[in-house]
């Protein structure tokens, strides 16, 4: 009895440890423990399993993940709960999850989207958007879900969540789908998010889709999609305020992140911006899309976005601002300091002509003209590219002060000019290849470098982490 007394003290000595080195300590014999840093411990945790799931890739656990939300729903103002996925594939349709909520996925714990359509119920469009992509009318929910929500975490020592989108991806190519395809993750009119360390495979279409949203935080993040999937957008924070995106790595078949916020009269009408978004250390391939994009959809407005330490590889564009007559609203105070291209076709691209359905109907505005504004670009390397700048700004609104400040690409051997350049004005400072004659004006007199924005202190960025250990029987 004192000898199992002893080796128990040293078990509990050595998990102790363990925790506060912020490792995470894995099942063994049929129980789970793990741990992690957050900004608050849940008081309440509970496995799937509890609650009839069956992690063999056929049974459909929509109905256990619902009960057991339901039930953790009940900790919401008590500590808040934390549902625990297992190692298995844990197949599922449409799912919503609740306020004060981890979702927390094992290593070998995969969440699989449903083929069936009949598991991903329609929903009304969004109201920024009027109707639906891919088709006029009710849009697919996505497979997780929420809507006024505050304090989610959904997490994990690097699980998966598998939408299984090639059907999905079948369809839109054969012209099947009557309504638009839902995404893996969406949450609307929520605040105080965390997305991290947990890999989003074959989305439907975009992945990560925070929309109305407020103090969020996505790191440790993989998304990968094949190249030629359709719309499978990596990360896209539409109308959202106080965004930290984060050592992350995506390969997709469109933009790797693309900042939203809302289409035509659509988005003008709900008029909330995306702003103050901080993305860096971010890897990106996507050969038919850009690594950042900004809009087309940004009728609510884009400003004070700041891109750091960026690597865009194999891609068509590094960072591309769309949009077109119609939009209204504003892109501007955009700044990117410390990007690398390797294998592009434009390291930089701007339209004011973009897309084959530009508009959601023929209800908008021809008259509201976007304005775009004070876009810098600075220490920016780019090798082994097709088109140093394809930049068409509009006719009744150039985009102007575009700054440009040590800037180097090398172009691949071509007859076309390295530079595409209409309706836009701006300046430049060493800069190779010398840039189109409506970028050569140099910065303000005594300033050699492009505008810098002033420091953002986002909310993601203070939040003070504790480590958080639990554990349980399945």
């Amino acid at each position: 009895m004192e000898f199992k007394r002893a080796h128990l003290i040293q078990v509990l000595l050595l998990l102790g440890c363990l925790i506060l080195l912020g490792v995470k300590v894995e099942c063994q014999k049929g129980n789970w423990s793990f741990s992690y840093a957050a900004p608050s411990c849940r008081e309440k945790t509970v496995s799937i399993v509890e609650f009839g799931g069956v992690g063999d890739g056929i049974t459909l656990n929509t109905e256990a993940l619902r009960k057991a939300i339901a039930f953790l729903s009940g900790f919401s103002k008590k500590g808040g709960g934390q549902l625990y996925i297992p190692p298995g594939k844990w197949l599922t349709g449409s799912f919503n999850i609740t306020d004060h909520f981890t979702l927390y996925l094992h290593k070998e714990a995969v969440i699989l989207g449903s083929q069936d359509p009949k598991d991903w119920p329609l929903i009304p469009p969004l109201p920024s958007y009027g109707t639906g992509r891919d088709a006029p009318g009710p849009r697919y929910s996505s497979l997780i879900n929420g809507y006024n929500l505050t304090d989610v975490v959904i997490t994990g020592d690097n699980g998966t969540i598998d939408g299984q989108g090639a059907i999905w991806w079948q369809k839109f190519h054969q012209n099947l789908l009557n309504n638009t395809r839902g995404y893996l993750l969406e949450l609307l009119y929520s605040k105080d998010i965390i997305i991290s360390n947990l890999t989003f495979l074959n989305s439907p279409a975009w992945n990560l889709h925070p929309v109305y949203s407020s103090n969020i935080l996505i790191q440790h993040v993989t998304i990968l999609a094949p190249v030629d999937s359709p719309n499978t957008d990596g990360i896209d924070p539409d109308s959202c305020s106080d965004v930290l995106i984060e050592d992350c790595y995506v390969v997709s078949g469109d933009d790797i992140i693309a900042i939203k916020s809302g289409w035509d009269q659509y988005g003008i009408s709900v008029g909330i911006p995306s702003q103050h978004i901080i993305i860096r250390r971010l890897v990106g391939i996507s050969p038919t899309s850009a690594v950042i994009a900004l809009g087309s959809e940004m009728s609510g407005g884009i400003q004070d976005v700041r891109a750091e330490d960026i690597q865009a590889i194999n891609s068509e564009a590094g960072i591309r601002i769309k949009t077109v007559p119609g939009r209204g609203a504003f892109v501007r105070d955009i700044f990117v300091n410390g990007m690398t291209m390797v294998n592009m076709r434009w390291a930089f691209a701007m339209s004011g002509s973009y897309g084959s359905r530009p508009h959601p109907d023929d209800k908008y505005d021809p008259n509201a003209i976007p304005v775009v504004e004070r876009i810098s670009y600075s220490n920016i390397v780019a090798t082994n590219v097709s088109v140093a700048g394809k930049l068409e700004g509009i006719a009744q609104a150039p985009f102007k002060d575009i700054c440009l400040s040590n800037v180097t690409i090398t172009v691949a051997k071509s007859k076309n000019d390295p530079w595409n350049c209409t309706y836009i004005h701006g300046f430049s400072n060493a800069v190779s290849p010398q840039p189109c004659s409506l970028l050569q004006e140099k910065p303000a007199a005594g300033n050699a470098l492009c505008p810098s924005p002033q420091k953002l202190d986002t909310t993601e960025e203070n939040i003070i982490l504790q480590h958080c250990s639990y554990s349980g029987s399945p």
